[in-house]
């Protein structure tokens, strides 16, 4: 494994600007200490700074010689709203927040990145730094761009780094093409006419439909989208009723869609009304349905993320990079910001959770668990990484 010296002496100041943002974590779009700490240390190495950008991101620019090329890097701020288990010094300071994510050590990373590049500045460009807010389900990546992010900073390429748990800490991992998932919500409600539940005859049953549906659209995804196409259709809410002798006017069923493609979401999207409003007629009924796009795919493009796994192979050899990693359907709002430009989202191992101090809850250190925390070992790594990217990124 191959640190850069100088990032490695820092370790102790990237761990404490980590363990700070963790014992004080904010929630999407309320993250004004986190970008008050990113912003003043980023002036405080002569990087120009501007706010404001998604409501509370911030975005740092440092130039160099005469190159045209710019490269984004970006980094994710924010924490979710869960209860921190763990007691070590460093946990949640406030009652039902918690950085389970990884968000602290992402944004520490970038920061180490920032204060080396800007100090020993081998590099011809410019780099763009890209602190984002509200990743978890807030979609700040969008938010930033609607602020005209790209328009203001036009980066040739993007990219992006995300700490995994069980991927061996001294490790990367990436994939061309599809990495991470759409995420998308349904919501249907059936409308029949309710009667007793002895006289069934007398009314129209949403509930029966509602059931039928809920089974009958498991066939979009064995029988309408092609088997090697992968999506998940989750069915994670069905209400009704409130007497259990009465069949109620009308049934809701909710959930979620993740595919990988857009293709196969306006497949998905397009059967699963057809089929609703087709089953529900069939019945008697009536259908009311919604289907809200929250993040699309997160799409690595081909040059850009083999260009990525070669800095992570020289830093720490071939056996230490997963290439290709698998995919997962989880979602990353990332994702808008790659069908706007090319670039490469990233993984960083960040162990099984060993690296835990004494006082860690007794979940496993897994993403969005009570029980995480990010691995302070790798943060010298993460940064290490930023540097020999953009160096290289703007060498080309």
């Amino acid at each position: 494994m191959s640190i850069i010296p100088e990032i490695a002496e820092r370790s102790a100041e990237l761990q404490a600007i980590r363990r700070d943002i963790h014992a004080h974590p904010e929630l999407r779009y309320e993250e004004a200490r986190t970008s008050d700490i990113v912003a003043k240390l980023l002036e405080s190495w002569g990087i120009e700074v501007t706010r404001g950008l998604g409501k509370t991101g911030v975005v740092g620019v440092l130039r160099n010689g005469t190159g045209k090329k710019v490269i984004g890097l970006r980094a994710d701020m924010d924490a979710l709203p869960i209860q921190e288990l763990n007691t070590f010094e460093h946990a949640s300071q406030y009652a039902g927040k918690m950085h389970a994510c990884g968000h602290d050590g992402h944004t520490a990373m970038l920061l180490g990145a920032a204060q080396h590049l800007a100090a020993h500045r081998n590099f011809d460009g410019t780099i763009v730094f890209i602190f984002q807010p509200a990743e978890e389900g807030g979609g700040g990546a969008k938010a930033m761009l609607e602020d005209g992010l790209f328009e203001k900073f036009p980066v040739d390429a993007v990219f992006a780094l995300h700490n995994w748990p069980g991927l061996a800490a001294g490790s990367f991992g990436a994939r061309v093409g599809a990495t991470q998932a759409s995420s998308n919500e349904f919501r249907i409600v059936v409308k029949g006419t309710g009667a007793h539940a002895a006289m069934p005859h007398d009314g129209i049953d949403p509930v029966l439909t509602a059931m039928q549906i809920g089974t009958g659209l498991q066939s979009i995804m064995t029988r309408n989208k092609r088997p090697i196409d992968a999506a998940v259709l989750s069915i994670t809410q069905m209400q009704a009723g409130e007497a259990i002798n009465v069949i109620p006017n009308t049934a809701t069923l909710a959930g979620t869609v993740r595919t990988f493609s857009l293709e196969v979401l306006d497949l998905v999207e397009t059967r699963m009304r057809e089929f609703c409003e087709s089953t529900a007629a069939a019945y008697g009924c009536t259908v009311e349905f919604w289907f809200i796009r929250n993040y699309p795919p997160t799409v690595n493009t081909a040059a850009e993320t083999q260009f990525a796994l070669g800095v992570m192979k020289e830093i720490v050899g071939r056996d230490h990079v997963v290439d290709p990693i698998d995919p997962t359907m989880g979602a990353e709002d990332f994702s808008f910001f790659l069908l706007e430009r090319p670039g490469c989202y990233a993984y960083i191992g960040n162990g099984t959770g060993d690296h835990r101090a004494h006082g860690h809850g007794l979940g496993p250190c897994m993403l969005h668990n009570t029980s995480y925390d990010f691995n302070d070992d790798v943060l010298t790594l993460g940064s290490t990484y930023w540097v020999r990217l953009t160096e290289a990124f703007l060498a080309e």
